[in-house]
């Protein structure tokens, strides 16, 4: 939730929950919010918790109660080590676009345009790269490799 110095808001800005909105959602309005990323509702539950759903389909519920930066590190553990997390044997680099989505996931290019998408296999590194100087404006001598943690 975000405050912002003007004083508006409460605004839901979620950075981390992958395929959402593009732009923040005002927490405290109740009707429908048309976002390029679709149709946003939040909806007060009995127990106080509020749902977001996007176009229609329930996304996740959020706890009104304050956190602890601590009350992560379970997670952020789980995800940089757990063999059953994405993080651990994949790379990717993603960004919004004007039509939807494009991603580098170790050596395949994703673009997801109007609910459309395609993959590419770049193949070499130098192909890699490329893609991320011109998709990301990232410039890098060497591809990104997932350390091993062996």
């Amino acid at each position: 939730m975000v405050h912002l110095p003007d004083g508006s808001g409460p605004w839901l800005a979620d950075v981390g929950f992958g395929a959402h909105s593009s732009y923040p959602l005002r927490f405290d309005a109740r009707d429908a919010q048309d976002d390029p990323g679709g149709r946003f509702v939040l909806a007060d539950t009995p127990d106080g918790d509020v749902e977001v759903a996007k176009d229609g389909q329930p996304q996740y519920r959020i706890e009104r109660r304050e956190r602890a930066l601590a009350d992560f590190v379970p997670t952020c553990w789980w995800q940089q080590t757990s063999p059953d997390s994405h993080f651990t044997w994949s790379t990717i680099c993603s960004r919004l676009i004007a039509d939807g989505r494009i991603s580098l996931s170790d050596r395949t290019l994703i673009r997801t345009s109007g609910g459309a998408r395609t993959e590419q296999d770049l193949g070499s590194d130098d192909a890699v790269l490329a893609a991320y100087r011109e998709h990301f404006g990232v410039v890098l001598d060497r591809v990104p490799a997932v350390a091993d943690k062996g």
